[in-house]
């Protein structure tokens, strides 16, 4: 399957070994992967419908180096597609024919840990997982927690502003972020915040998080950590619709209780992640929902009882506390484990990602289910119910012809849906190629050309993960917005180094 992607530039693939040859000085040994079967791990990421292979990858270690290769790039007029650990499900760090890869695996220490100011200062490619790993010997730990935690990097996170199970109660990543440094790609190295929780001026954090690379490169993050909660215990409810169980979301939060996560999955999703994770999960609902509670014991307790109440209101047919300590991971171990599970099932699965308001939850399931049968495609549906962002995982077969297609149009109806019941397109995925002609069903062209004013002001000559996010570029100078120069940025209170 092909997506558009802009021209290639002819007269850069002209100079490919001339490029590699100049990249391979500034990061030598084996930081340039420059043949076909050693970038082919890198043509696609967790979107693996779309595949092109980059010009060339590069590998830095260093700031220094990303500064350089960032400052060549700028130089001669070569795209450039940063990339994380690759586990992106909108195909942000989709390469192109004409580009350079900057891969930032390699930046995957965690350089200091300060209790006192209840932060970490970490490199981009230290997986998500690894800094709560670091820091729970003394009862902390890093919230935003994606599904593919394990695996994604803290870049990444950043890139797309990754949420997950404990995002309604905890935030997102930019709830978690104090500072980050990131190089322009002018080659300028710009720190954003530090430890404090805010800084004065534009929020630029909040600019840069979620940004999808189209802004800069990120070489280092400072995150809040936070102190693990007295008492945490996980609550499995069982509905006989999945419209009762968005009913019990909207209750719950209605109530004034605030769980540190609310998930939901429905029949298809259950019978999965049971047969894979053997979680203890019933088999006997339509749809099932997991609260967690945390705090001191007395709240946790109190907050369960009336959890139980409202679930009871909502017709719940089955209901289950967490004992210990062990069962309540063994809960979240299924909901992580759907996305794989789900994958045991069918040849293929496209994972969506929409955010709704929680009321309309009842609504557009039922729609969804209306879409399954128009298109003949089954679908598993899990989502982060606290805060409306929904995951329907379409199962289909890329080996029958069409299939694939027929899949997309049925995606993008689900996402035209949230968005007409007063929803966005995407909750923690990125619009990257996925989403990205979508955009006008949400925005004015009037919206989009003010978003890339503000892309230009960091990347004038569009050099940075072009073709992603909007459907249509303007050059900068048809938007008549202010370009950056080397020393001259609009932002002038940013340290640059």
């Amino acid at each position: 399957m092909s997506v558009h992607m802009p021209d290639a530039d002819q007269a850069v693939l002209g100079r490919r070994d001339e490029i590699v040859a100049a990249l391979s000085a500034i990061v030598p040994g084996e930081g340039v992967i420059a043949t076909e079967r050693q970038m082919r791990p890198y043509e696609s990421d967790g979107l693996t419908a779309y595949k092109q292979l980059p010009m060339v990858v590069v590998l830095p270690v260093t700031t220094e180096q990303v500064s350089q290769v960032l400052r060549y790039c700028h130089q001669n007029k070569i795209k450039v597609v940063p990339r994380g650990a690759g586990t992106s499900l909108s195909g942000g760090a989709l390469p192109l024919e004409d580009g350079v890869l900057l891969g930032m695996a390699k930046f995957n220490r965690i350089r200091e840990i300060d209790f006192d100011n209840r932060c970490a200062v970490v490199e981009p490619g230290v997986t998500n997982l690894a800094i709560s790993g670091a820091v729970e010997h003394a009862g902390f730990y890093y919230a935003p927690d994606p599904s593919s935690q394990i695996a994604c990097s803290i870049g990444g996170n950043v890139a797309e502003n990754s949420g997950g199970v404990h995002c309604l109660k905890y935030g997102m990543t930019t709830n978690n972020i104090l500072g980050l440094e990131m190089v322009l790609i002018t080659g300028e190295v710009l720190r954003l915040g530090g430890r404090h929780l805010d800084s004065g001026g534009y929020d630029l954090i909040g600019i840069v998080t979620g940004s999808e690379g189209l802004l800069g490169v990120v070489t280092e993050v400072t995150v809040r950590i936070l102190k693990k909660a007295e008492t945490a215990r996980a609550v499995l409810v069982g509905f006989p619709s999945s419209e009762d169980a968005g009913d019990c979301v909207s209750r719950i939060i209605g109530a004034g209780i605030i769980p540190g996560g609310m998930e939901m999955m429905d029949k298809p999703a259950i019978h999965a992640v049971e047969e894979f994770v053997r979680a203890g999960y019933p088999l006997d609902v339509e749809a099932l929902l997991i609260v967690e509670l945390d705090g001191p014991k007395s709240e946790v307790d109190y907050l369960i009882d009336r959890v139980a109440a409202i679930a009871k209101e909502c017709r719940s047919s089955t209901l289950r506390v967490s004992n210990t300590e062990q069962e309540r991971l063994l809960f979240w171990a299924g909901r992580k484990a759907a996305f794989p599970a789900v994958g045991r099932i069918s040849p293929d699965y496209y994972c969506m990602d929409g955010t709704i308001p929680r009321a309309k939850l009842p609504v557009v399931l039922k729609r969804i289910r209306e879409l399954s049968e128009h298109y003949g495609l089954r679908v598993a549906n899990v989502f982060h119910a606290g805060d409306g962002n929904l995951h329907p995982l379409i199962l289909y077969d890329a080996n029958k012809p069409g299939e694939l297609e027929k899949t997309e149009d049925f995606g993008a109806e689900i996402l035209k849906l949230c968005v007409e019941v007063g929803g966005v397109l995407t909750g923690e995925h990125g619009v990257g190629v996925e989403k990205r002609d979508l955009m006008p069903a949400m925005f004015t062209e009037i919206d989009l050309d003010q978003q890339q004013r503000l892309k230009c002001a960091f990347d004038a000559d569009g050099l940075l993960n072009p073709g992603k996010v909007f459907p249509k570029l303007h050059r900068c100078a048809e938007l008549g917005r202010l370009h950056v120069h080397a020393g001259k940025l609009p932002f002038p209170d940013i340290p640059r180094f």
